[in-house]
């Protein structure tokens, strides 16, 4: 068989597996060990050699143990109703403007962001806290699921953020160390967070019935410095754990691993000092962690099985010659490359897409010449369209699992639409200014 017909034949293996419902990393790893077979004559031991050899690469990793200790620090996060105390105060803050509570919102998730990274454990937790305020206020329901849902789908990209963790465990390279993308996606994060503030705040004053202000009385419920106190006072201990993070990181004073631990160190004192620390807390967080991680560890090994065979075989080269030897200038490349990932976002897991374009990507955009951070970071970018692009977006169910009784998922597809949108315009501005991504990289750790 030709190597054309193995390329195209292993995806569509794949992409028919997964749309009849296999498990992801179980069907990557099957797709790789029938195509594997297949590509050397059906020699089971030298398959299992390469397989074992890949898995131990894997499991020696210290960069991938960040993953399960940025997990715990998640999941002791959210039981210590950081988040809850902060948007209570936020509440009052902002409250009196037009659009107030979903400024709130994408403050908190911003915050939230910050500390966990978590999709599920931000739009579900802002949609059992934010939801019954934006409805009891007036707010348009396409409008409260889009601002919960985009901002929630903030932690992919903010760091420390465990898409990025990953990233950086695939490609190897020092231009995209964990530290390198942390630092790459703080600018691109805030920027974004800040798109979907401006778009909420201009929105709701020209039609302030989609969000509706607080009344006035309940505004003046407090003074000036009973508002400044109750906000610093939710706003400290996670601003304080972030800098422990994201600080060691960029000052140069931890790995991104050794600052996990800090951070996972961090979450239970907070989680003690807020007096939710107990054994059930704990055991929780523990069991849900471990669930988590093998679920990523287990993603990580089907897809980096998938990529070896498929890049063993030759595969990579077809589509580097497809694209390369196509006489497209890289600009045109790299808008094709961006279809396939936002495309593969709508039905497909983030972890899966990172693990099968990645291999193939990143040598073809060397190759053309772009800086591998910069597209790096456009690609984490794109994945976080993932989130919220029908009909597969996770956050969109996230949300309609927690949301109050009259919500439609044609409710939350029309409210994410508008977010969507600034997703891909954040996308093309940062196409056009690649300094928003280099520039912190470039001046803590000295990278292009």
């Amino acid at each position: 068989m030709s190597l054309e017909f193995m390329t195209v034949a292993m995806f569509a293996t794949l992409v028919l597996a997964i749309t009849l419902g296999h498990p992801l990393a179980y069907t990557l790893a099957a797709v790789a060990t029938l195509f594997g077979l297949i590509d050397n004559g059906f020699s089971i031991p030298m398959l299992f050699d390469m397989f074992a050899n890949n898995a131990w690469g894997l499991m020696n990793n210290y960069t991938l143990v960040a993953i399960p200790l940025f997990i715990l620090m998640a999941q002791l996060l959210d039981r210590s109703k950081v988040s809850e105390a902060l948007f209570e105060s936020l509440y009052v803050v902002l409250g009196g403007l037009k659009g107030g509570l979903g400024l709130a919102v994408v403050v908190v998730c911003t915050v939230f962001a910050a500390t966990t990274g978590i999709i599920g454990a931000s739009v579900v937790a802002m949609g059992l806290l934010a939801t019954p305020a934006l409805m009891s206020k007036g707010y348009q329901k396409e409008l409260a699921s889009g601002i919960i849902c985009a901002s929630g789908t903030l932690g992919i990209l903010i760091p420390p953020s465990i898409m990025m963790v990953v990233f950086g465990g695939l490609t190897g390279m020092k231009e995209t160390s964990v530290g390198n993308l942390f630092a790459g996606a703080i600018l691109p994060g805030m920027m974004l967070a800040s798109m979907y503030f401006i778009y909420i705040f201009i929105r709701c004053n020209i039609n302030p019935q989609l969000g509706p202000p607080i009344s006035k009385a309940e505004a003046s419920k407090y003074t000036a410095a009973q508002k400044w106190t109750m906000t610093m006072k939710s706003l400290v201990p996670p601003l304080a754990l972030i800098l422990a993070v994201m600080g060691t990181i960029l000052a140069g004073v931890a790995t991104p691993t050794e600052a996990a631990g800090l951070g996972a160190s961090g979450a239970m004192i907070l989680a003690f000092a807020s007096k939710k620390l107990n054994m059930t807390v704990l055991k929780e967080s523990a069991y849900a962690t471990l669930k988590t991680t093998s679920m990523v560890m287990m993603l990580f090994i089907g897809g980096k099985f998938f990529s070896t065979v498929f890049l063993g075989m030759g595969g990579g080269d077809v589509v580097a010659d497809l694209l390369i030897g196509s006489g497209m200038n890289k600009w045109a490349i790299l808008a094709i490359m961006m279809l396939i990932v936002f495309f593969m976002g709508m039905f497909i897991d983030w972890a899966a897409i990172l693990l099968v374009t990645v291999p193939i990507f990143m040598p073809i955009a060397m190759e053309i010449g772009f800086d591998p951070l910069w597209f790096s970071m456009l690609m984490c970018v794109n994945l976080q369209t993932s989130f919220l692009t029908p009909p597969f977006g996770y956050a969109l169910f996230y949300f309609k699992g927690v949301a109050p009784e009259g919500y439609t998922m044609m409710h939350i597809y029309k409210g994410i639409m508008p977010f969507v949108l600034i997703q891909l315009l954040s996308l093309a501005i940062l196409s056009l200014f690649p300094g928003i991504v280099t520039w912190l990289p470039g001046i803590f750790f000295g990278a292009s």
